[in-house]
């Protein structure tokens, strides 16, 4: 049988002021993790892009070398096209484990003192 009761009330904390959230922004440990995210992140967008950019022009302008079949009805523009998938799904993994390894364990700290919680 459901009932209408509200969920048990939680402790009710206050949220942290704009003078706190600009001390944390300022915070060496939030440079460090600004630093990790785009160390990482950076780099490996402009070769994502570049290599997409690679398979645009390729298909553009070199249709000869696109065509050239490989084995079966199988060209280098399917492999190449396949291959773009594999990428954004390796990439989207190891940034998955990067976030894991590295950003997630120290933005929990910053989240935790941010909430009164350390």
């Amino acid at each position: 049988m459901a009932t209408d009761a509200p969920p048990p009330a939680k402790e009710e904390r206050p949220l942290p002021s704009a003078e706190e959230f600009s001390a944390v922004q300022q915070s060496a440990e939030f440079a460090e993790l600004r630093h990790s995210f785009r160390s990482f992140a950076f780099p490996l967008t402009i070769a994502f892009v570049a290599w997409y950019l690679l398979y645009v022009l390729l298909s553009n302008y070199a249709g000869g070398f696109m065509g050239t079949k490989l084995f079966g009805n199988i060209n280098v523009a399917f492999v190449f096209g396949i291959a773009q998938f594999v990428t954004t799904f390796l990439i989207a993994w190891w940034y998955s484990r990067h976030a894991a390894a590295k950003l997630d364990p120290k933005a929990e700290a910053i989240k935790s003192r941010m909430e009164g919680g350390a």
